[in-house]
């Protein structure tokens, strides 16, 4: 079943508090731990259920076309050659028919493995080794023991019911076999793989997709066996036997590789959580940074309007991390936002400092416009932060309260190196933003007599030559010159 989740409809729910019912995505859990199934709600902090993959993964009618490719892949290709070809060449005696039967066991193994692979969310084939190495190989007497079980059920109901209690029992029988081998490839239990209320319990929660999965799987055998009688009917042997031979094998990895996949696109409702694995997703990449987490609590109270809440929490993390630019632009938004004067006039060096930094001179300006009007006259107390909240002022037109930032700039900083930029800046404001080219020009003779050290007095006079001529004064030449 997919649900979404409550703060970012659209996006997949990974995680669901039965306390609180609600639903979360990653963008809402950066510090759950997926490898573990382990997160606590933000909200309760309780722990919450695991949901996998089962609110995004598609439904199995979508991929029809990635089912068939699925057999053309390296790995089952080989499992598929060496088990078709090599029985070819094989002697024509015991040993031949030892080789036979241990590589059918490896091809039955193989499949079977297929099934529990596609559970966990692998969308590839499982490797080559699955087939020869390892445990295993009693899942095809397993699968014997099924059959039999099934068969004496039916045996049994004709004995107790007679024929319509058989038929019955036959139709149901047949109808669950594919329940049967999901359940026998996940928990290899052939009571499991047998018990009636397991399987009816297994299609029911499934629900109308197991029977279009049925249909399916009946149209692959019908084409499967198709298929071999037109091998077998149109070709010579030595090439009908290994052709028949592949195309049975191809169909019964397709075959299985759906019913893996049915059991991972219903996990949420059989009670279990897998995630898409390898390239498609993987849950260990997740970053459990403490930075992540808040800005997802932040994002979830935005969300349900806790603003007063919000500004808190940045506050005290201001008060951590005084000069965090991430913190500072958050705090800027939520006191911008709530016209929160107080706060703006109190965080105003720091949220100014961040403005100037990322040349905000429209921002700049209305923070100013704010501030004045709780204090009429503001000023900074800092000479540069000053000259660089003006300079970003300038260059976003505000010439006026770019010139009211710098306004007795000498008295108020007169020890400052910040001196001459600052009037330079103020010059260049009164002449290309206001033309008083007056006014810029006795800025700039300030600037000739007072800062005779500084090496902006040097081009001070072609200043003054521009402004006399009413041209834009030009900031300071580039000069490319290596000294000797």
């Amino acid at each position: 079943m997919k649900h979404d989740c409550h703060y970012h409809p659209g996006d997949p729910a990974k995680w669901h508090c039965g306390e609180c019912q609600m639903h979360y995505c990653n963008r809402c859990m950066p510090d759950a731990d997926t490898r573990q199934r382990r997160a606590l709600c933000p909200r309760c902090s309780k722990a919450m259920r695991y949901l996998g993959a089962a609110t995004e993964v598609v439904p199995f009618w979508h991929r029809i076309g990635a089912f068939f490719r699925y057999p053309f892949h390296t790995d089952p290709l080989i499992v598929i050659a060496i088990c078709t070809l090599v029985p070819i060449v094989a002697p024509a005696n015991i040993v031949g028919l030892v080789i036979w039967l241990v590589l059918a066991l490896a091809l039955f193994k193989y499949t079977y493995a297929v099934i529990s692979h596609t559970a966990e969310g692998h969308l590839k084939p499982p490797p080559v080794s699955v087939a020869f190495t390892g445990s295993g190989f009693d899942i095809v007497i397993l699968q014997l023991l099924v059959f039999v079980l099934m068969g004496g059920l039916v045996a049994a109901a004709a004995m107790i019911g007679g024929p319509i209690l058989m038929m019955l029992a036959l139709a149901f029988a047949i109808l669950a076999l594919p329940a049967s081998i999901m359940v026998l490839a996940m928990e290899r239990s052939v009571g499991a793989a047998v018990n009636p209320m397991n399987l009816a319990v297994l299609i029911s929660r499934i629900g109308t997709p197991y029977f279009l999965l049925y249909g399916y799987l009946i149209l692959l055998t019908l084409a499967s066996g198709a298929a071999q009688d037109f091998a077998v009917d149109h070709f010579p042997m030595w090439v009908a036997q290994p052709l028949a031979g592949f195309l049975n094998s191809t169909f019964t990895l397709i075959l299985f590789h759906m019913l893996g996949y049915l059991l991972f696109q219903y996990q949420e409702e059989l009670g279990f959580a897998s995630d898409i694995q390898g390239e498609e997703g993987d849950a260990d990449q997740q970053n459990r940074d403490r930075s992540t987490r808040f800005d997802a609590d932040l994002d979830m109270n935005l969300k349900d309007g806790n603003y007063d809440r919000v500004q808190s929490m940045l506050i005290e993390s201001l008060k951590k991390d005084r000069d965090n630019p991430k913190r500072i632009g958050q705090l800027y938004q939520i006191l911008t936002a709530r016209q929160a004067t107080t706060e703006l006039y109190r965080y105003h060096p720091r949220l100014m400092a961040w403005l100037a930094q990322r040349q905000d001179g429209d921002g700049l300006n209305q923070l100013m416009q704010t501030l004045q009007a709780a204090e009429p006259g503001f000023q900074l107390d800092d000479p540069e932060l000053a000259v660089q909240c003006a300079s970003a002022l300038y260059h976003r037109g505000h010439f006026k309260p770019a010139l009211r930032l710098l306004q007795d700039f000498h008295k108020r900083f007169p020890d400052s190196d910040q001196l001459a930029p600052a009037y330079l800046l103020a010059a260049q404001a009164l002449a290309n933003g206001l033309q008083q080219w007056e006014k810029a020009s006795a800025f700039l003779a300030f600037i000739k007599k007072r800062c005779v050290t500084h090496p902006l007095h040097g081009q001070i006079d072609t200043w003054l030559d521009q402004a006399r001529n009413q041209q834009p004064l030009k900031g300071p030449k580039a000069s490319f010159e290596v000294p000797e």
